[in-house]
């Protein structure tokens, strides 16, 4: 038999609540797995397409596109296809340009384009005299996907698309490490005023306040580091380009401090008070108790603060497009401009063609943000916040 006294009547409204809030939850949880399925699904094609050799395109009609002619509108002669004869003594006259009968110039070698080629030096007319063995010589070849990935050159717009991720790596590099080594310090630092030393009104404000700059947009960052940051520090130390990773840098801490202030203030708060206390009744100092003790216990917590700073500092999009002068340079100087993958993908995929091989790289570049990212948050949630709460409860 049944209790009365432990029987729940539940409103309709709990019921519709309730289950309002799982199926929410269980979209919001499909939407992340099947947008990380695109993603995947996507950068596959960059290795999938390499194995599969394309249908020749074809019209409407069954033509194929490489036999079709341009049609010629208004009666005027195909000048693209038709044989031109020289020039009538009555067109040179008039000296007008286009003129029906008027000789225009066709390169011997089909090979080569009717422009000057900066990269030759050499005019068609240079080319035509060209020896067979110099033309097979200087024609592009196309390299296997690996080597092109591991190249140190990113050049997706070319004759032969060189998809060198080298540079956006050590750009990414050096920018993140960079903004952790302003971001971190100062925000253990700030951390460790506010839970410790800090007043209870002066801590009211500074906490909300450091927190409220983790809303701040990511432009508006990015553009105070390309008006102020960059011309200030050009001016004290002379470096020679306005933009580089260290304004990028210093741009990206302005991101990492809030998150770094925040986790490490919240584990230094869960430190029992009772440890403080001990310390003090020993004779330690304020500034003691604080960095030997306090800091120390709360170090996974801490060291899940800076692991979280390195995921925001890696895949910061807008703040790197617009303060690290966006060059693919494949050197470690942090007074040289750098390019990072997320700027990568967010200044290229709006004019990518879609299916093309340079889509699938930047995919692929979305697949590597993705397995750092992720890697960085299973570490932080998986072993470092349980290493601490093992160590506050004394196993």
């Amino acid at each position: 038999m049944s209790n009365p006294f432990r029987k729940q009547n539940r409103h309709p409204g709990e019921w519709i609540a309730e289950w309002s809030i799982r199926l929410i939850a269980s979209a919001s949880i499909l939407v992340i797995f099947l947008i990380f399925v695109f993603v995947f699904r996507e950068a596959s094609s960059l290795f999938t397409s390499q194995n599969e050799t394309p249908a020749p395109s074809t019209s409407s009609n069954g033509q194929p596109v490489s036999e079709m002619v341009p049609e010629s509108y208004g009666g005027e002669p195909d000048v693209y296809n038709a044989d031109v004869e020289e020039p009538t003594a009555a067109a040179a006259e008039s000296g007008e340009e286009g003129a029906p009968g008027q000789f225009i110039y066709k390169p011997k070698n089909p090979k080569y384009p009717e422009i000057y080629n900066p990269a030759s030096g050499l005019l068609p007319a240079d080319i035509d005299e060209l020896p067979e063995d110099h033309i097979a010589e200087t024609e592009p070849e196309q390299r296997e996907l690996f080597s092109n990935l591991t190249s140190t050159t990113w050049q997706p717009v070319g004759e032969v698309p060189k998809f060198g991720i080298v540079p956006l790596l050590i750009g990414t590099a050096k920018t993140t490490l960079i903004a952790i080594l302003i971001g971190a310090p100062l925000g253990i630092l700030a951390a460790l005023y506010v839970a410790f030393f800090a007043k209870r009104w002066v801590r009211e404000i500074v906490k909300p306040g450091i927190e409220l700059l983790a809303g701040f947009p990511s432009v508006v960052i990015g553009f105070f580091c390309l008006v102020t940051v960059a011309s200030f520090l050009q001016d004290v130390t002379g470096i020679p380009y306005r933009l580089n990773a260290i304004v990028g840098g210093i741009g990206l801490s302005l991101a990492v401090i809030p998150i770094v202030f925040s986790i490490a203030e919240d584990a230094l708060s869960a430190v029992p008070r009772s440890l403080h206390e001990a310390s003090l009744a020993l004779g330690s100092t304020e500034w003691q108790t604080a960095y030997r003790v306090m800091l120390p216990a709360a170090a996974p917590g801490v060291f899940a603060a800076v692991l979280l700073g390195i995921g925001r500092a890696f895949g910061e999009t807008m703040i790197a497009i617009m303060a690290t002068g966006n060059a693919p340079l494949s050197t470690w100087s942090p007074i040289e401009p750098a390019r990072t993958v997320a700027a990568t993908i967010g200044s290229e995929m709006g004019e990518v063609v879609w299916g093309s091989e340079h889509y699938g790289v930047l995919f692929f570049l979305g697949v590597l943000l993705f397995v750092v990212s992720f890697s960085l948050n299973a570490i932080t949630e998986l072993y470092v916040k349980k290493r601490l709460i093992k160590r506050f409860q004394g196993q």
